[in-house]
């Protein structure tokens, strides 16, 4: 008798080695078998008559797989990436040579027996080695097996009898053989690029993909699949309602930013119905312009098309959280339980972006997360950014903070060890690629610096879905088209039919001479007195590593007038005329207040000592918000400025008021379009139109000279929409509402039938401010002018997303835009230099340790960035994601590709979960491509938890990395993102099986592989301490422990993926 521990005392695979010979007739019980243990014996298996194979513990016990491929310490024969050969040669000898049964009743024999008989003798070896690489002795490992190796006696006899008794007994096993083919034909055959990348992004996002299954995620007794709400939504607005409940149960809250147009107020509604049904008490914030569209759904009224799901939440407007007393709808705020709330609806929640400092008030951001999200019961936070374009990473941050309570570490598990540091990590990236010139400056740029943690944050707490995904992943068919977009009408318009007004750039000359000082009152404290104004008004930020001067904040509120001036000149001559009627009436009564000034007749005030707002010393203050003791201004200089601006007041005011109605240009040029669309539409019999402006005062305007005279000339109804109250129809209704208005104007989109089927009359023109450029789907119009350009680009594709949606009726829609009679570039530096260079005033969630300064160049870049913006919004319309340097929610989240998955797993679910590590195959892209050289794609796990020590690597244990065929890392695994995408473009659909024949993949084929994995591995590996790289295929004799690090032996290759170049 011999011991046999594959260690000091001999190795198992050594004694089978010398004893399988030609004709040998071998029996084994094993409890696992690995095609690597075929492979070291394959010259000597290959001599033998037979062999009978028991294995006792066929599936892995993680996932119930059966498992060819060995264990741990066999990853070094899986990583020669020779599987497929092997498996293929395995099976063959196999189908010649082995029979093999399994155990009905898994582990009841307790030791693995080989019997191996030949002519002149026989042995048998029993004890805790199975048929594996590592059971044989030809790797290392961690565990102390000992066998007993027994040769011709009657103990082997004794063996031999026992394992026949177990063999021929039909109630203790069963034939397995066609099953172990099937398994083994997993691993050789051939796969496609479309499978590889299905593959890879499966191990990538399992652990974290959306859980699509409905019943899952809303159970059924609920009812909630049976209310109105939920029929009412189309199958995307239905994936995201579940999407967002699945993020809202896992993480506490979530963010809606899906595109304009797709319909998020509906899909908020649903959430709150799917909690209302839990007996849940919901709470909705919005803008106080859009309470309408809320409370609607909460009324018993005809309007009301969800009547029927009798809604139940709380609505309050944003402005309501700085308020402590009062009423607002039905609800005192006095009284109100503010904790009490299990869920809270943002509405616009990019509001919150910024947590503003204020000098001893409470800001509606810190009133949310003290007494609403923190206080009282758990509360669930679903939020709807209804503008997914951000400016800043960083303005992710305090929306977050909503979801996590404030808790940095929340996403800990997930790979993002610290959200905030996470955030100021993308947002130093940002300001880096905002540096960047603008012809280099675009999203695919930014891609390739930006942090993947960002996107894994972006992915587990946001439904960001664009116009083009809905497109693509949903049949339009089943949800209707989008209308076609016919390029835009750009009109530019002179401002006086005699032409005797100034052209807008001498207005702008005269704008920027204004010294407005009647706002910045604080500029004209006398010297001695500052430090005493600088204690009540300045604020200290971030632990008092910064001051917020209120002085500073005067000046940008100067710069902000100004450009305010400009775009109401841009407007219309009449919101122009207003304000400066409204502005010299304000420096004339300062000027009064100064001449009637008494105060200093009270030496002793100070401001620091008196209540500012108690009125009792209004007569000695000056001021609104910011009140300066008359006393202690140098009114001599003060009233100098204040005469200087009154005089130039008076002058824009005299030239202004002679532009009158009849000689607006603009007016008449508006009048002209609304009657050629009525006499010619673009889709038959269709005359609406809306006209937004960014000015109630032009808004006003406009209905007072259009409505009539279209009633009139056209025989179309009119209305006016503010948001301010003053709503107005020449069409006789029962009510003036927003909503009754809207409904009236897009009967068909509001189901005015349903409501009030005696209604035939129907609004054909609208004019309306941004009140209602979010939330309102008014797609029966198909023709959308701007009067006015607004200040950011991306408003005017929100007004546009009123007509332009899912379902439109109109084959076409139209978008018209009103510019000045300028050059665009000539357009841009007027408005530069009128806002000159601004102060930031949001400093508390921003990247850049200079708070003050902005960068000289970044400016210049952003003024250019404004003009592309604009150059594109005149050529075409365009998506807000495809915006000029817009950076969409949409564009950095992981979104495409679990889409992607999610339909392939519909019919694929089960390949994927069954496929075994190591597949393989190759691609062929264009020669085009000269950013993508042939070389190899690995898609690698760290299979022990313990290869990187990068923190703020959120995909890990998957690491992917490009490698060209001279060794050269294309994208390395921080590059993962660019690595995804180009597989997705030449992999997802690549659905065609290339031929494997053309590889030659002989052994200098997989050395070659081999080599480039051993340099994608040092990609990782190099970020890791240096140990072990070069420690690879010795083979051992070490009982080696789990704690120690093994190079690329802690590397499981999951797939690879060779790209080389051809026509394809």
């Amino acid at each position: 008798m011999k011991l046999l521990d594959n260690k000091k005392h001999g190795k198992v695979g050594d004694v089978v080695k010398e004893n399988l010979l030609e004709g040998s007739k071998v029996s084994m019980i094993s409890a696992s078998f690995s095609i690597f243990a075929f492979w070291e014996l394959r010259k000597e298996l290959s001599k033998i008559n037979d062999l009978r194979l028991i294995l006792t513990s066929l599936k892995d016990k993680t996932d119930g797989q059966i498992n060819l491929l060995g264990g741990e310490f066999e990853r070094r024969y899986r990583n020669r990436l020779d599987s497929k050969k092997i498996a293929k040669e395995c099976a063959s000898w196999i189908k010649k040579k082995a029979i093999i049964h399994s155990l009905l009743m898994p582990n009841s024999l307790g030791s693995n027996l080989t019997h191996i008989e030949n002519n002149d003798k026989s042995i048998s070896i029993q004890g805790g080695s199975s048929f594996t690489a590592t059971g044989l002795g030809f790797t290392e490992s961690d565990t102390f097996d000992m066998n007993t190796c027994l040769e011709n006696n009657e103990s082997t006899k004794d063996l031999l009898n026992w394992f026949d008794s177990i063999w021929e007994n039909k109630a203790a096993v069963n034939d397995i053989q066609t099953e172990i083919l099937e398994n083994l034909e997993k691993v050789y055959s051939d796969k496609s690029p479309e499978f590889i990348y299905f593959f890879i992004i499966y191990n990538i996002f399992k652990d974290f993909l959306t859980e699509m299954d409905e019943e899952n995620i809303i159970k059924s007794k609920t009812g909630f699949k049976d209310t109105l709400v939920w029929n009412k939504l189309y199958q995307f607005q239905k994936d995201g309602v579940l999407g967002a409940i699945e993020k809202i149960e896992k993480h506490n809250g979530c963010i809606i930013a899906d595109s304009v147009g797709l319909g998020k107020t509906f899909e908020a509604l649903a959430v709150i119905k799917y909690y209302e049904l839990r007996n849940d008490r919901v709470l909705v914030l919005c803008p106080k312009k859009l309470r309408d569209n809320w409370s609607l759904y909460t009324i018993n009224d005809k309007r009301n098309l969800l009547a029927g799901d009798r809604f139940n939440y709380d609505i309050l407007n944003h402005t309501d959280l700085t308020r402590t007393r009062g009423k607002s709808g039905e609800i005192n705020l006095e009284t109100l339980n503010w904790g009490n709330y299990d869920l809270i609806v943002i509405d616009e929640s990019h509001n919150f972006r910024n947590n503003n400092a204020r000098k001893e008030t409470i800001t509606r951001y810190s009133r949310l997360m003290n007494d609403v999200i923190k206080a009282g019961v758990k509360t669930k936070v679903l939020m709807l950014s209804a503008t997914p374009v951000n400016n800043r990473m960083n303005d992710l941050k305090n929306q977050v903070a909503f979801i996590t309570e404030g808790d940095d570490t929340k996403f800990k598990t997930y790979g993002i060890q610290n959200i905030e540091q996470s955030l100021k990590k993308a947002q130093t990236i940002f300001n880096q690629w905002l540096d960047q010139d603008p012809e280099e400056r675009n999203l695919n740029t930014l891609l390739e610096l930006m942090n993947f943690e960002y996107f894994k944050l972006l992915d587990l707490i946001t439904i960001a879905r664009s116009r083009k995904h809905i497109e693509k992943y949903y049949n339009v068919n089943d949800i209707g088209n989008f209308p076609k977009r016919l390029t835009p009408k750009n009109i530019k318009t002179d401002i006086d039919v005699e032409g005797l007004y100034p052209p807008l750039k001498d207005i702008n000359l005269s704008i920027r001479k204004l010294n407005l000082s009647a706002y910045s009152p604080l500029k004209y404290v006398k010297m001695e007195k500052r430090e005493e104004y600088n204690e009540k008004y300045d604020i200290k930020v971030k632990d008092g590593a910064s001051v917020f001067r209120q002085i500073d904040r005067e000046q940008s509120l100067v710069h902000l007038m100004r450009v305010n001036l400009l775009k109401r000149m841009e407007s219309s001559i009449n919101s122009f005329t207003l304000t400066l009627e409204k502005l010299l009436g304000n420096v004339n009564a300062m000027i009064e207040k100064l001449d009637s000034d008494q105060s200093s007749e009270i030496d002793e005030l100070n401001i620091n000592d008196i209540e500012v707002d108690s009125g009792e010393f209004d007569d000695f203050l000056i001021g609104s918000k910011v009140k300066v003791l008359i006393k202690d201004i140098d009114a001599v200089r003060w009233r100098q400025e204040l005469e200087e601006d009154r005089d130039r007041l008076q002058e824009l005011l005299d030239g202004a008021r002679d532009v009158t109605v009849e000689r607006d240009a603009k007016l008449k040029d508006l009048k002209a379009l609304i009657q050629e669309k009525c006499t010619n539409p673009i889709n038959e019999g269709n005359k609406k139109i809306i006209i937004f402006t960014a000015f109630a005062d032009t808004a006003n305007y406009l209905y007072r000279e259009v409505a009539e005279w279209a009633k009139s000339n056209l025989q179309i109804h009119t209305a006016l929409v503010t948001g301010g109250g003053t709503n107005q129809s020449t069409m006789k209704l029962k009510y003036s509402d927003l909503n009754s208005l809207l409904t009236s104007f897009s009967p068909v989109s509001k189901e005015r039938d349903k409501i009030d089927s005696s209604l035939t009359e129907e609004i054909d023109l609208l004019i309306a401010t941004d009140c209602i450029s979010e939330g309102q789907n008014l797609q029966d119009c198909d023709f959308l002018v701007n009067y006015d350009i607004h200040w950011n680009p991306v408003r005017i594709i929100q007004r546009f997303g009123r007509v332009d949606r899912l379902g439109s009726k109109n084959e076409v829609i139209q978008l018209v835009n009103y510019w000045p009679n300028l050059e665009l570039d000539e357009y841009i530096n007027l408005e530069s230099r009128v806002s000159g260079r601004m102060v930031l005033l949001d400093i508390s969630a921003t990247g850049e340790e200079n708070v003050i300064e902005q960068n000289k160049k970044r400016q210049m870049n952003d003024l250019e960035y404004r003009r592309k913006q604009l150059k594109q919004l005149q050529d075409s319309v365009v998506d807000i994601e495809d915006i000029s340097g817009g950076v969409s929610i949409t564009d950095l989240t992981l979104n495409d590709f679990r889409m992607d998955l999610t339909e392939y797993m519909k019919t694929h679910s089960k390949v994927l979960e069954d496929s075994p590590f190591g597949n393989y195959s190759f691609i062929s892209i264009p020669q085009s491509e000269n950013d993508l050289p042939e070389g190899t794609v690995f898609c690698l796990k760290d299979a022990e938890g313990k290869v990187l020590e990068d923190q703020n690597y959120s995909l890990s244990p998957y690491y992917l990395v490009y490698i060209s065929c001279g060794e050269e890392i294309v994208f390395g695994y921080k590059q993962s993102k660019k690595t995804l995408d180009m597989l997705k473009k030449y992999g997802k659909t690549n659905t065609g099986i290339p031929n494997f024949d053309d590889l030659k993949a002989d052994k200098a084929f997989y050395d070659s592989k081999f080599k480039l994995l051993m340099k994608a591995a040092s990609n990782i590996l190099e970020k890791s301490e240096s140990r072990g790289v070069g420690s690879l295929f010795e083979k051992g004799g070490t009982v080696v422990s789990k704690n120690d690090f093994k190079g690329i032996d802690d590397l499981e290759v999951v797939a690879w993926l060779d790209v080389i170049k051809g026509n394809g």
